[in-house]
């Protein structure tokens, strides 16, 4: 790496770009012993596990999210507002696509921004595995517009089932049986329970139905299974109507088509089955990837094909000893930021670059105010511990203050937990707009 003040250009702002972008600011931004570039295609951060409460209202984005431009000049980093497209790696140049307007007149045009080393922590998407009808039919929770987007519509139609004299029920269908399903059915009761509260008395939980559609043998497949089975017992208890064993070959105006031919009526569908990396890190033509377009790296997280190249997040394909790809999750991509951090700074010194070991420290799974259930410690011990209720409920709510401990520091995340609290006393409980 340069001597001479070297250019870091990390590309996405989620739970790991941010909190890099965020401690090399720190470490070497405010002493100009490098220059920190973040690139992001939105203007605020919104921690991705809590993007299905901004699409239930429980979460206003707006006044809960991270405004890049304004914690970049706090700690040390610059921000630029882009859409990364494209790669140059033999120049060190990434490509920005033009910026437009809501008219679709361009701001800014297309630009290439230098680098001498890049990390690239461009998270994940859904993976609709080109099932017909989805993109057109479905809804999807990638980004806060998105949860942004089906807020909206779930307003409109608790809307319509209130004021209507005729509709007596609202279908919502989910297809995924990940965290982001199970949590969003349980949150959409939550609030839904509380449209009494604002006027909307007529659209009650017992005309919600939710289908919860899994085409695997159980929900949560990637956790234990007792965190499973609970969450499954505390879902059902709250009226969800749990499809496992159900694979969708459809989606339609109507609702989605299941492998057997049979209709799933739904006014509103949300597809959160699986997730990959964006497509066009393959159109790039220039990583080596795994099946689901994440881009594979070596034990310290650079690229197998370039050394100037840092991956990190949900697009880090970054294969264990036993030959497991480390899972997309926020703890893996808190983890690899800080490993990243390190080897950047042993790369300046000219010091050996440490491997990066994922420690799984858990699962936890929030079902709204209804129930909190999962495990701690995970690999740490031999046998992980299972929690539920206020206990878990606590540790789940920890873990969004460590990574706003990690972006704002100890004081403002205090000042920030005092401010919610005074904010409840004035704020609706959900975001009725």
């Amino acid at each position: 790496m340069k001597s001479s003040c070297p250019k870091i250009v990390i590309v996405g702002g989620g739970a790991g770009g941010l909190e890099l972008a965020t401690q090399l600011g720190h470490r070497l931004g405010k002493k100009n012993s490098a220059q920190i570039v973040l690139v992001d295609k939105n203007r605020t951060h919104i921690w991705k596990p809590l993007l299905h409460e901004v699409a239930t209202g429980s979460l206003d984005s707006d006044l809960d999210g991270v405004v890049y431009s304004a914690h970049a000049a706090k700690h040390g980093y610059q921000f630029q507002l882009g859409t990364f497209c494209d790669l140059d790696a033999n120049n060190k140049l990434i490509k920005v696509a033009p910026i437009t307007d809501d008219r679709g007149e361009i701001l800014l045009p297309e630009r290439q921004i230098h680098y001498d080393k890049l990390v690239i922590a461009i998270g994940s998407v859904s993976n609709d595995f080109n099932t017909p009808g989805v993109k057109e039919h479905c809804f999807f929770l990638d980004s806060h517009q998105q949860a942004n987007r089906f807020h909206h519509a779930l307003l409109d139609s608790f809307t319509r089932v209130h004021q209507s004299e005729s509709i007596n029920e609202l279908n919502i269908a989910i297809v995924g049986g990940g965290a982001t399903g199970v949590e969003l059915s349980a949150e959409l009761y939550h609030v839904t329970e509380l449209l009494k509260i604002y006027g909307l008395s007529k659209m009650t939980k017992e005309k919600l139905n939710i289908h919860l559609i899994e085409a695997g043998p159980r929900i949560l497949p990637a956790l234990p299974e007792r965190i499973a089975t609970s969450a499954r017992r505390e879902l059902s208890k709250l009226g969800v109507n749990v499809m496992e064993n159900t694979r969708i070959s459809e989606a339609s105006a109507a609702g989605f088509v299941t492998a057997e031919g049979k209709l799933i009526e739904a006014n509103l569908m949300l597809w959160a089955a699986g997730v990959k990396a964006p497509d066009f890190i393959k159109d790039i033509e220039i990583f080596e990837l795994n099946r689901a377009n994440q881009i594979m790296v070596k034990a310290n997280l650079l690229s197998t094909i370039n050394d100037d190249i840092y991956v990190i997040g949900d697009c880090c394909a970054c294969q264990q000893a036993d030959g497991s790809f480390v899972p997309p999750r926020a703890q893996s991509a808190h983890q690899m930021a800080q490993c990243v951090e390190k080897n950047i700074l042993h790369e300046l010194k000219g010091e050996p670059l440490e491997s990066y070991l994922y420690v799984d420290h858990g699962s936890l799974i929030n079902l709204s105010r209804f129930s909190t259930v999962g495990s701690l410690m995970g690999n740490l011990t031999k046998n992980s511990m299972f929690i539920e209720g206020k206990i878990a409920r606590l540790v789940y709510i920890s873990l969004y203050r460590m990574h706003q401990q990690a972006i704002h520091g100890t004081f403002k995340t205090i000042a920030l937990w005092l401010a919610e609290k005074m904010m409840r006393v004035v704020r609706p409980r959900m975001k009725l707009h």
